[in-house]
């Protein structure tokens, strides 16, 4: 009789059956019994900067899954009316134009098991995590990677976007061990808005200081959400498992996988194959074939954000206003939406959105089509055909490169040479070589999203002085500049209108910035028995709230 040969599989058997001898019996049954399901979810990208640390990953793709494993002090409902809601604060109030005053949750824990405390709140905007040593530094949002030195000090982009996101912090107070002020130098009349933001979860003191660099730390945040990091794996995977001592319950799944699968076909196969159970960016021309699936649907719709051309007014052909805005009128949005989005994608007015209320510009529309406008702008501008750049990056938006197709077309039928620079990455987009020459930035595509409903939460977080196109020297505006800090710290709302429209007017006709084309539609195919609804932003929620009835 031959004797058996110790595989490599039946070695690890074996050893795997004489460890779980030695077990606790109750520990495996608890294992065994536990039966909430786990689901992998299939996205284009998982991070752009390869961290999960909201203050350096701002971006749409990791707005996906932030949520699931940091909280902060107020949420914004995404699934309901937008509303801002109580998160790890029960409530709030203002104490002057400066000032909000929260009373904290009881019974908050962290992922590593330690409850939430007040101290914890501080340091989540103290220096440490949010400013660095040298606040001064914060520019340049896309310039480094990371965590090159090993060093807990974070890196200057993190601390940009604090700024642009708080521009007129100056102090968190604990005033006891469940009541904290937040404190402004100036009025802020959206600072529930900014309190809201991924950036402001509240995250472990004693977690940060146990990681051995800011990036070990980025790469595995201990927060307070309803799922953990338990594994990330940059550009391939990222594994969070239920926090199940979470204030609301334990959570309706046991684990959420999410797998990096670049292209629309692979994340469409995955979903067919049961590989995943959710692929997301779905392009319209692939709902029909999927909802005819007796297993398969696709839900979703527009969201809180606008899809954007933008102009890099330091490029020798961008110079001239009147160039940037013949780009805008040789625009045909209509031909992109019912070409590429069935015509569902609403085409806004400007950079807004209905949920500002009050503050919404009336009459306002996006640069109206009109290539003769086009070409008069062009000739009074003495322009010769030179070549522009359009740097690309292959689908990173859905429908991103028809989307350009039909932008180029419309463009050169006016006389504009713009020429296709096909990019791996944002660091690539955005890259400053050449700047000022005809080598240098041109034209790009971005996203604006509004995570708050007042004007702030877009047009100066993303193009006022704190914002990415001024501080990587794509565009800047005096008088936008100066209005920013009107928008931003007056407290009388007519005031806080008349600046919006100038602005608009700025940026949009005037001195263009950039140029709307449409309102972001969000389809993620899942299979149809599992109990889970889109919501009005990119962040799949998979709480309680948002599985089952």
């Amino acid at each position: 009789m031959p004797m058996p040969v110790l595989t490599r599989r039946s070695a690890l058997a074996s050893a795997g059956a004489a460890l779980a001898s030695q077990l606790p019996l109750a520990r495996f049954a608890i294992a065994q019994s536990d039966q909430r399901p786990s689901v992998t979810v299939a996205v284009q990208k998982i991070a752009n900067t390869n961290t999960l640390e909201t203050l350096r990953e701002q971006s749409n793709v990791g707005t996906r899954h932030g949520g699931s494993y940091g909280e902060a002090l107020i949420e914004q409902d995404w699934l309901g009316d937008l509303r801002l809601q109580p998160g790890l604060a029960t409530e709030w109030r203002r104490v002057d134009e400066r000032t909000l005053e929260f009373t904290l949750r009881p019974g908050v824990r962290f992922h590593d098991n330690r409850e939430m405390t007040a101290e914890d709140v501080a340091f989540s905007f103290g220096p440490q995590r949010m400013w660095g040593a040298d606040p001064a530094a914060a520019r340049n949002l896309f310039g480094n990677v990371p965590g090159r030195t090993g060093s807990k000090e974070p890196p200057p982009e993190a601390a940009a976007i604090a700024r642009r996101t708080y521009p007129g912090f100056e102090r968190i107070e604990v005033v006891d061990a469940r009541t904290v002020r937040f404190v402004n130098r100036v009025p802020d009349p959206a600072l529930e808005g900014r309190l809201s933001r991924t950036t402001g979860m509240i995250l472990s003191q004693a977690g940060f200081e146990a990681a051995g660099s800011w990036l070990d730390w980025a790469r595995k945040p201990v927060g307070t959400g309803p799922y953990k990091v338990t594994d990330f794996r940059p550009d391939q995977s990222l594994t969070l498992v239920a926090h199940d001592e979470h204030w609301r319950g334990r959570p309706p799944l046991r684990q959420i996988r999410f797998i990096e699968v670049p292209e629309v076909s692979g994340r469409i196969n995955a979903l067919l194959s049961g590989e995943a159970d959710f692929a997301c960016d779905i392009p319209p021309d692939q709902i029909g074939a999927l909802d005819r699936s007796a297993r398969h649907e696709v839900v979703g719709g527009p969201i809180m954000n606008h899809r954007l051309t933008v102009f890099d007014k330091s490029h020798p052909s961008l110079r001239d206003a009147r160039i940037r805005r013949a780009f805008t009128h040789a625009i045909d949005r209509k031909a992109i939406t019912d070409a590429l989005w069935g015509g569902r994608a609403p085409v806004p007015p400007g950079l807004q959105f209905a949920y500002y209320g009050p503050m919404l510009v009336e009459g306002w529309e996006a640069p109206r089509f009109d290539p003769a406008e086009a070409r008069r702008l062009l000739r009074e501008a003495n322009y010769k055909g030179e070549p522009i750049p359009y740097r690309l990056l292959n689908n990173y938006y859905t429908a991103q490169v028809p989307t350009a197709q039909i932008l180029l077309e419309g463009w050169r039928a006016v006389g504009l040479n713009v020429v296709i620079e096909m990019k791996e990455n944002f660091p690539q987009v955005l890259s400053n070589a050449g700047a000022g020459t005809p080598a240098g930035r041109g034209v790009r595509d971005w996203s604006n999203s509004a995570s708050f409903n007042d004007p702030v939460a877009s047009l100066t977080a993303q193009h006022g002085p704190q914002g990415q196109q001024w501080q990587i020297g794509e565009w800047r505006n005096e008088e936008f500049g100066q209005l920013s800090a009107v928008l931003e710290g007056s407290m009388d709302q007519e005031e806080r209108r008349r600046t919006f429209r100038r602005m608009l007017e700025i940026a949009e006709r005037e001195d263009p910035a950039y140029t709307v084309l449409h309102q972001t539609l969000n389809f993620t195919a899942k299979r149809r028995d599992l109990p889970w609804k889109a919501g009005q932003s990119f962040f799949m929620d998979f709480s309680a709230r948002n599985w089952g009835a």
